[in-house]
């Protein structure tokens, strides 16, 4: 017999005995046989005695009752086990009795003397795998087969012990709880299951424990319910625990079986931090040239938690001319990104200084109150090399038609606005003026006529002036002159067209007779 066995085998002779006891036959029925055997030294000898104990008949007109019948689980040893006696009152020694068994396990599990009606066990039973065995005995003459009384029918039961440790079939385990929860808040709830028998002693009676996850966690031996056992536990601190987990069976006592799981407890994050700038003074240097609307420069306020809870939103509160910048958020980075809302003009204005914030609100929604920071931001406006800049964008001039060639018609300017004021030269845009009417003189910008011009042919002329940086020839501005042609009296009249006229010979002076065409003049 397996030692583990033998060791449990005086666990459970009082709840045999106990059993054994309530099993009595029917009151009105009057024992027939009662023996026992004598009580033998050891395990094994005690156990035989209590089973055959058992073995309690009783007869009523020619029917069988039988108390129900136990064998332990487990339990092996050099001999078959002797699970009880059947016995009948017509065996009194003159008869030849045969004793017959039939039904679950009947000649393979387990086996009656004929001549006696000894039973035994003849294999090691396991009462997980059945709990019990439905039989058949009955009594025949030995010598004819001829039943001697009804076929009745009793059951082995296989008695209990505790050879199944606790199992977490659902384990290993994952659960989250927030940060900074209070003590005593349930995080989950494990489930241990015991194969032995839960009706039978203490073997599927489970008590739960931590081996590891103290002093953080606690559990309910009873529920399997985990819980937070320590405040202010921080996730950014530690965001994740390994919680060992043990049950065991008999009621906790010395000498159960036990099993474990792990519980991985994950803190999930709540907006318990403010943002932090990484530093309080930010300095750009931002092109004069740069466009509306492109980024000029970023700044970052840190969060330590995640997610939503990081996310914070960019103001600017203060400074000079403040309306020449915004500040937006990067959703993907969470930086704040300075923006160009008007033009610069390092002539105008080098620098600014702004007063930004980052802000976002705490987990409460209750409090609503903001956590916020604030860093400076200096900005100094950088010179670039900008074009000329005309005195108007259109310049109208006029000149009497037929005036003489380089006479001067107007003049156009247009200035360097750079700091280091570079000199200006002036061009015409000759696909503006084919026939090379006009000229302009390069260094003072005078337009002068190359060509006798005809208001009668062209009365405005339209042409496109440059004015071009001497150091840096890319730079090129535009302006447009509208060149109006004043009239001169310089066309006599025309008659339109050769007119016929008619008198009377005997008209008189002064006398209107008629006429048959009226005069029409052209004049120019």
């Amino acid at each position: 017999m397996p030692k583990r066995s033998e060791e449990m085998l005086t666990d459970v002779w009082t709840s045999l005995l106990l059993v054994w006891i309530t099993c009595v036959p029917y009151t009105s029925m009057t024992p027939i046989i009662s023996q026992s055997k004598s009580l033998q030294t050891g395990s094994t000898a005690l156990l035989r005695g209590l089973v055959e104990g058992q073995r309690i008949l009783s007869r009523a007109k020619r029917g069988w009752v039988w108390n129900q019948m136990f064998v332990l689980e487990e339990f092996s040893g050099p001999d078959p086990i002797l699970v009880g006696r059947l016995h009948t009152d017509l065996d009194v020694g003159s008869t030849p009795i045969k004793y017959v068994l039939a039904g679950e396990g009947a000649g393979t599990i387990f086996a009656i003397n004929e001549i006696t009606g000894d039973i035994h066990a003849m294999k090691r039973l396991d009462r997980e795998e059945k709990a019990e065995y439905t039989l058949t005995a009955q009594v025949t003459n030995r010598d004819t087969d001829q039943p001697l009384e009804p076929p009745s029918e009793f059951i082995i039961k296989v008695q209990d012990i505790n050879d199944n440790p606790p199992q977490f079939v659902e384990g290993p385990y994952r659960a989250s709880v927030p940060e900074m929860s209070q003590v005593g808040t349930s995080v989950t709830r494990v489930t241990a299951t015991d194969a032995d028998d839960p009706v039978y002693g203490n073997s599927a009676k489970l008590v739960y424990s931590i081996l590891e996850g103290q002093p953080y966690f606690s559990i309910d031996p009873n529920t399997a319910i985990i819980k937070i056992a320590l405040h202010g536990m921080d996730r950014e601190m530690r965001e994740e625990y390994l919680v060992v987990i043990q049950a065991k069976d008999m009621g906790g006592h010395m000498g159960g079986l036990s099993g474990t799981t792990t519980v991985t407890v994950t803190l999930t994050d709540v907006n318990d931090n403010p943002p932090k700038f990484s530093k309080s003074l930010y300095e750009f240097v931002i092109p004069e040239e740069l466009g509306i609307g492109k980024p000029g420069g970023k700044v970052k306020a840190n969060d330590r938690d995640i997610g939503e809870n990081a996310k914070s939103t960019y103001n600017i509160i203060d400074g000079d001319e403040k309306d020449v910048f915004e500040i937006t958020t990067d959703a993907q980075t969470q930086e704040g990104i300075l923006r160009l809302k008007k033009p610069l003009n390092f002539e105008t204005k080098k620098s600014y200084t702004l007063k930004v914030e980052a802000a976002n609100i705490r987990f409460d929604p209750n409090s609503g109150v903001p956590f916020k920071d604030t860093a400076t931001v200096k900005i100094a406006v950088e010179d670039s090399d900008e074009p000329p800049v005309f005195s108007k964008p259109t310049f109208v001039l006029q000149v009497d038609e037929n005036a003489p060639i380089n006479t001067v018609i107007g003049t156009v300017t247009a200035r360097d606005p750079d700091v280091t004021g570079s000199l200006v030269r002036y061009f015409i845009d000759r696909h503006t003026d084919l026939e090379r009417q006009f000229n302009i003189n390069v260094d003072d910008g005078k337009i002068t006529l190359a060509k006798p011009l005809d208001r009668e042919t062209d009365m405005w002329h339209n042409i496109t002036v440059t004015a071009t940086e001497i150091r840096n020839h890319s730079q090129i501005s535009r302006a447009i002159v509208a060149i109006r042609v004043l009239d001169i009296n310089d066309n006599a009249p025309e008659f339109a067209t050769e007119y016929e006229a008619f008198l009377c010979e005997n008209g008189k002076p002064g006398q209107v007779r008629g006429i048959h065409h009226f005069l029409q003049l052209n004049v120019g």
